[in-house]
């Protein structure tokens, strides 16, 4: 119980407990192999009926992937290791949505890009009012991946793009309405749903799921849709300033704020994602993604938000006006 991933069986269920606390459960490759392979042997056990998989430490169930080894990874040229991690962690997204089995996440705490990808493609997701789900990818120039570009265009209305360009989060039963999830719990309930789904199946969530409150975007949600229905990132600025409402405003702050690269890049691949399978969708990502992971851009946001931590990055270009589309779209050629 002392590994970077614990496997085990709990009378009817096979828990797997990603273990990082220290580093907010972020994944690294290892990691990602050995979630693979407690679930290939899960599936091959017959006494295992449902996987559950949940996190130690309180302040995340995962906050991600390790982009901090990536980027130095990049700068160093060495596409190689980077390929493999995404690859490898793409090909978990895909074991996951396939598996024959009940597949139950227990969210607790930040669940951030890699931590959505081994949660929302199983049949079952339980959100705290502690869980805190974000696509916070074009801060750091990079793009939604782990397939969000399948699930992110497949929420409610325009409710996907928005959350992949601003990055905002979603906390609480809010996850059940955007897609995230599917059960709401309360925090102090989560330990007994745990036992009880060892003890009886995943039919034991239902009885112990709360109700949800309304969804706290609903009232924006008029705003959200026609601002991000628009056909090109400089369409939704605009929508958003002849709004001219306080939402409509917060909403352009945050925009303005991220790396005007990454909001066109992030844009044409989630809207692209809208005609593919998750299968297309992660092939598409991998493609983008050993691309972007060696831009200046992408050095840049890291540094910004992860190594210096002065949340002041220098984009270039500095606004989405001076954005040359033509060289967007030669990172998907």
């Amino acid at each position: 119980m002392d590994e970077l991933v614990n496997a085990w069986r709990d009378g009817r269920a096979g828990r797997i407990q990603l273990n990082r606390p220290k580093a907010l459960n972020a994944l690294d490759l290892t990691m990602v192999q050995l979630i693979h392979i407690a679930l290939e042997d899960f599936e091959d056990d017959p006494a295992v009926h449902a996987v559950v998989i949940e996190a130690a430490g309180e302040r995340a169930f995962c906050a991600g992937g390790d982009v901090r080894a990536i980027r130095a990874q990049g700068m160093a040229g060495e596409a190689g290791p980077i390929r493999a991690f995404f690859a490898a962690e793409y090909a978990l997204n895909q074991a996951i949505a396939d598996f024959p089995k009940p597949y139950v996440a227990l969210i607790d705490g930040l669940c951030l890009g890699g931590g959505i990808g081994v949660s929302v493609h199983g049949s079952h997701r339980i959100a705290t009012e502690n869980a805190a789900f974000a696509m916070p990818e074009t801060a750091i120039a990079l793009f939604p991946d782990i397939g969000a570009t399948y699930f992110l265009p497949r929420m409610p209305g325009a409710l996907g793009l928005y959350l992949a360009l601003t990055g905002a989060r979603i906390t609480g039963a809010d996850a059940v309405h955007a897609g995230f999830a599917t059960h709401y719990v309360p925090r102090a309930r989560l330990k007994d749903m745990s036992a009880a789904i060892a003890a009886d199946g995943v039919a034991a969530i239902a009885g112990l799921s709360e109700p949800l409150p309304a969804f706290s975007l609903a009232p924006h949600r008029a705003v959200i849709d026609h601002a991000f229905s628009a056909g090109s990132v400089r369409g939704v600025l605009t929508a958003l300033e002849d709004d001219g409402g306080e939402f409509a405003m917060a909403t352009l702050s945050a925009l303005r704020a991220v790396s005007p690269s990454s909001l066109h890049w992030s844009f044409k691949i989630v809207r692209d994602g809208a005609a593919r399978n998750l299968g297309e969708c992660l092939e598409a990502e991998l493609a983008l993604v050993q691309k972007i992971t060696r831009h200046p851009e992408f050095f840049e946001g890291v540094r910004a938000v992860v190594v210096d931590k002065d949340r002041a990055p220098k984009w270039l270009p500095a606004s989405v006006e001076e954005i040359d589309e033509s060289e967007i779209e030669k990172l998907f050629s």
